[in-house]
């Protein structure tokens, strides 16, 4: 095992094409980071720099401590785990798993103890007499993370593994994934289009966009405290809901007031206490609201208008699309100032397709943001001064 660092790497491609800019992580000994991000975002392309399979254009990468920009990729005693699996076709399951250690040139009863140890850990036993072709996905899957076991590396490298498997056998891959790092602490880093496989594997969670960290942190600190408002968006299923608007001031009271499609002020939303000192500097600033799906909860009592006015955390919205998901559901709803607004309520909720509802905002869990795709969330870090069953209740 080993820490990975990278300081300040940059791939330029000819033409000038910047792939990643400026990239710097510390990755500590037998973490499990995943960097995640839309395709052409640049991870792929920083996990080749790690392997050696791409060069890089200015900075610096260590294994171990070791600076390894001109160390050839099979010196860098590094594993990769491709998204094609890579098999040899015309060797056994046992072959392809050994192939690495006979070019080592490791004695024949080492690499027999190796291949059928990694086999156990993996339930591929009884499969390594087969051909590739023999196997289901799967199987070819648990083989290629098994040749990369054997080697016993300083680090894995995973490139979008589990992309061409179905979605059940996703799910249980990914856990077996993640009760193999459990049990061998190798320091890993994983690859992914999938926010729901970076969430649920790894330790650490790096976000990019267009070459650039958008923000590295724990998958609890991402989904709560997103950086930015592409952080928000691209985490989280269904993605969290923005409301184009501006802060003010109405009675003493700090609000958020929507926009509407035809640029008239709407719904007005009040800011909760904890976020005012952060929100204050802002009142008349073009400002982004955004809410998650769960932090819409249909009110079932009073008149809207009525409440709304003297609430301030009521929002009403046209139901236009139910989806029952089990014990929720997703409500697809629009507004006047919002065509595409998704909330997710408990599945005994009645919302007739075509009505009007009003939903409670949990406003002390909605974040605002600066303009733009990049825009800062300008409440990230704030929590709540007490807990959720001490929230300020809706009052009729």
């Amino acid at each position: 095992m080993a820490e990975v660092a990278l300081s300040h790497v940059k791939k330029v491609y000819p033409g000038g094409f910047e792939a990643v800019k400026d990239f710097t992580l510390d990755i500590k000994d037998g973490e499990f980071v995943v960097l995640v991000g839309a395709s052409g975002c640049g991870k792929s392309t920083t996990l080749r720099m790690v392997a050696g399979l791409e060069e890089i254009t200015s900075g610096e990468i260590s294994i171990d401590g070791k600076v390894v920009n001109n160390v050839h990729p099979k010196d860098r005693d590094i594993a990769m785990v491709f998204q094609n699996y890579a098999l040899y076709p015309h060797m056994s399951v046992y072959k392809n798993m050994a192939f690495a250690l006979k070019l080592r040139k490791l004695p024949r009863d080492e690499i027999d103890r190796r291949v059928r140890e990694a086999a156990e850990v993996l339930g591929v036993t009884q499969l390594l007499d087969r051909k590739p072709k023999q196997l289901s996905g799967g199987q070819r899957q648990r083989v290629a993370v098994g040749r990369a076991i054997v080697r016993e590396p300083k680090a894995f490298l995973f490139d979008e593994p589990l992309s061409n498997l179905d979605a059940k056998l996703r799910v249980v891959t990914r856990g077996e994934l993640k009760k193999l790092h459990h049990r061998l602490k190798t320091t890993t880093i994983y690859v992914t289009h999938d926010q729901e496989e970076a969430m649920t594997l790894g330790d650490r969670v790096v976000v990019m966009a267009n070459g650039v960290i958008q923000q590295e942190a724990s998958p609890f600190e991402v989904y709560q405290n997103p950086a930015n408002r592409f952080v928000a968006s691209f985490i989280g299923m269904p993605p969290m809901n923005f409301f184009e608007g501006e802060i003010a001031q109405e009675m003493g009271e700090l609000v958020f007031i929507e926009k509407t499609i035809a640029g008239s002020p709407g719904q007005t939303i009040r800011v909760a206490h904890h976020h005012r000192s952060a929100l204050e500097s802002r009142i008349g600033a073009p400002t982004t609201l955004g809410i998650r799906p769960e932090f819409f909860s249909e009110a079932q009592f009073g008149d809207a208008n009525e409440l709304a006015a003297k609430d301030g955390r009521l929002y009403r919205m046209n139901v236009d699309v139910v989806e029952p998901l089990g014990a929720q559901m997703d409500a697809s709803c629009s507004s006047d100032g919002n065509e595409h607004i998704v909330a997710r309520i408990p599945a005994h909720t009645h919302l007739p397709l075509g009505s009007t509802a009003s939903f409670a905002v949990e406003t002390d869990r909605v974040a605002y943001f600066e303009p733009g795709e990049f825009g800062k969330n300008l409440v990230a870090g704030i929590a709540p001064p007490t807990e959720a069953s001490t929230r300020e209740p809706v009052t009729a």
